[in-house]
């Protein structure tokens, strides 16, 4: 298994903390946030990919010296020019033949992600994570699935104007081996390129998606107050 790492943003709301430094790697309980990731998931993958802009591509190549991380860069300068995720996923997949753990570099999270490995593996189907969310606004501002009774993914919609259910899907997705090579076919098709999740919703109306339900928390760092709030108080998997 090979894992992508989205760390193309530039994380305008965090400004001017993120304005020449990556979110990825501001550190929360001591050290920085891809730190906590790579070490959780270092047991069960062969390989980290990082996708970076140009403007913070040497800050994770000197993060990466010797760490099992492969940093690549989207060539992109600002936030008007950034690519968006889905096109970042295919420029990372670009040569690999294998199953691939696709996330947001700026997660930081109180459960590990090994068992969401495990699960995917047993489906052997693309899978997702999910998590209730009771918040009508939040809803829209997010991915909502909704599932049957052995957690397959009945629907699946982006940012939806009226959401159809309360399950909502953080940036964390499993593919197997090929699926990533859809994406060309996805976007020919009209699919969404900027939010990760576009190519997940697209997939789950081609083949059969799983979803895990999340066991614990993550942590949103969207701006100054929630960062220094997490930064001081984050201990780690629990």
């Amino acid at each position: 298994m090979k894992v992508i790492i989205l760390a193309a943003g530039y994380a305008t709301r965090l400004y001017p903390l993120t304005e020449n430094f990556p979110k990825p790697l501001l550190k929360v309980g001591g050290k920085p946030i891809l730190d906590w990731l790579i070490e959780d998931l270092s047991p069960v993958t062969e390989e980290f990919i990082v996708v970076t802009n140009h403007k913070f591509a040497r800050h994770f190549l000197n993060w990466s010296a010797g760490k099992p991380v492969r940093v690549i860069d989207d060539g992109t300068e600002s936030n008007d020019t950034r690519l968006g995720a889905v096109k970042d996923i295919q420029l990372a997949a670009e040569g690999i033949d294998d199953d691939v753990f696709v996330m947001a570099g700026d997660n930081v999270l109180d459960f590990s992600l090994r068992p969401f490995v495990m699960f995917a593996r047993e489906k052997d189907t693309p899978c997702v994570m999910c998590h209730e969310e009771n918040d009508p606004q939040k809803q829209r501002r997010t991915a909502i699935i909704t599932v049957d009774g052995e957690n397959r993914i009945t629907s699946y919609k982006e940012k939806p104007p009226v959401p159809k259910g309360k399950l909502a899907v953080p940036p964390f997705y499993y593919y197997r081996r090929g699926d990533l090579g859809r994406i060309p076919e996805a976007l020919n098709a009209g699919c969404g390129y900027d939010a990760p999740g576009s190519f997940a919703a697209w997939l789950s109306g081609k083949t059969t998606m799983h979803a895990w339900p999340m066991p614990g928390r993550r942590h949103d760092i969207g701006d100054m107050k929630s960062y220094e709030a997490v930064r001081d108080s984050y201990r780690g998997i629990v």
